[in-house]
């Protein structure tokens, strides 16, 4: 087979993988090597100077002995089928580096043979990239569950990030679809990646030569519409997970109908729940950022998230009684529970308001999104001049604000191959 030939097969059998994060590192280039590292390099992104930062995204192979109803690299799936080779797979990185196409990759790979074989290939292309190419970009790489620790901490040696992906959100839909996998399976090497970076760190403080462990972290991805979950499940699950594995990111990818399996939805008419998937992140980022916890977002009675609003206007409707907040006299932690003020802007806040009282002119110019904050807000004890809303009428003007985004169609992964026109 052709290389492009592989190319295509493997990115397009790639492209289910959520890569769009952070690099989470600096390195520059070391004398005779190739690529560096920038904290801010993302895959498929903008960043603030107007570059497109982006990953080769790819597998090693699509080559599978499991047969996972959810995966479109199942073995029962009748689709092209391709390995790369390790030398194969570091020409192309290297070319498409050189020509500016990308600033790194993005390795994945289904299971060829055993766990302990792929990742085998994984590690002797990054080692071949590392060592012999003298590649220092940005590397993200798929740990295998079910590898040896060994093989696995050596690919974390050679990787910028690892990540494991937990793939559905409960033990039971995880028997019902993947029986051949198993929860321990993927959260042992969870455990083992976030020790080998603890220690890592412990060593890199006493020798500066150590060498480094996944120094940009571990992530995981789930898939979200594929299984009856609930989004308070999902989310007290991705709690956990940050918590008890220090991870960095939680990916959540809506469930694309790849099967005509009886135990996954009907391909028929179903719609990708992109929606949903966009309510978890926001979530996820209250989590992570505004320090908020899931039994807050979430609970019982109310099991999955409005999508007809954001997850923190959402909890702010449901909290009215905590309501108008005194912009010139409240905490940090309770400037963090208004919608329309970040983190940024909250500090922005605090900041300013040591050098006078705060109006909501002088808000707008803090970077606060009044059109949602003015609700929640007053300056002086007084609300926006003018401003009579009743609580019914709120919440249909931060309805009418999402309406926009709500009637965009869904977005397109990047294709190399892709003819812009």
């Amino acid at each position: 087979m052709e290389l492009m030939d592989k190319l295509t097969i493997l990115a397009d059998a790639a492209k289910y993988d959520a890569a769009c994060t952070s690099s989470g590192l600096d390195r520059t280039s070391r004398p005779g090597g190739l690529g560096s590292t920038i904290m801010a390099g993302c895959c498929h992104s903008f960043s603030a100077d107007g570059r497109c930062v982006t990953l080769l995204k790819v597998l090693m192979t699509n080559r599978c002995v499991y047969d996972c109803q959810y995966c479109v690299n199942r073995r029962s799936n009748d689709v092209p089928r391709a390995a790369f080779t390790p030398r194969e797979l570091c020409e192309l990185t290297i070319g498409f580096y050189r020509r500016n196409y990308i600033e790194g990759l993005f390795l994945s790979s289904a299971v060829w043979g055993s766990p302990d074989r792929t990742t085998e290939l994984m590690t002797e292309t990054l080692r071949l990239l590392r060592r012999e190419y003298n590649f220092w970009g940005y590397i993200h790489a798929k740990a295998i569950p079910g590898a040896d620790p060994l093989l696995t901490h050596r690919l974390g040696l050679f990787a910028d990030r690892l990540s494991v992906n937990i793939e559905l959100p409960s033990e039971q839909s995880l028997k019902l679809l993947a029986p051949d996998k198993g929860k321990q399976s993927i959260l042992a090497p969870m455990g083992q990646i976030r020790d080998g970076i603890r220690t890592s760190r412990q060593e890199l403080a006493l020798y500066k030569h150590a060498p480094r462990f996944a120094p940009a972290g571990q992530s995981t991805q789930m898939i979200v519409g594929a299984t009856p979950e609930s989004d308070l499940h999902i989310l007290r699950l991705t709690e956990s997970l940050y918590q008890k594995y220090q991870l960095k990111r939680v990916f959540y990818s809506a469930y694309m109908p790849v099967s005509d399996s009886k135990l996954l939805p009907a391909r028929r008419d179903f719609k990708p729940p992109l929606l949903r998937e966009h309510r978890l992140y926001q979530a996820d980022w209250l989590l992570r950022y505004y320090k908020f916890e899931a039994r807050e977002l979430l609970d019982e009675q109310n099991p999955n998230f409005n999508p007809l609003v954001d997850p923190k206007c959402s909890w702010a409707l449901n909290h009215l009684e905590r309501f108008p907040v005194e912009v010139n006299t409240a905490d940090y932690e309770t400037l963090l529970r208004v919608p329309g003020i970040g983190v940024r802007s909250a500090q922005r806040i605090l900041s300013a308001r040591r050098c006078g009282a705060l109006d909501f002119s002088g808000l707008r110019k803090l970077g606060v999104v009044l059109k949602r904050a003015q609700y929640f807000l007053t300056c002086s004890g007084r609300m926006v001049e003018g401003l009579r809303v009743r609580e019914d009428g709120i919440i249909r003007h931060l309805v009418a604000q999402e309406r926009p985004m709500l009637a965009q169609e869904a977005p397109e992964q990047l294709c190399l191959f892709e003819n812009t026109g």
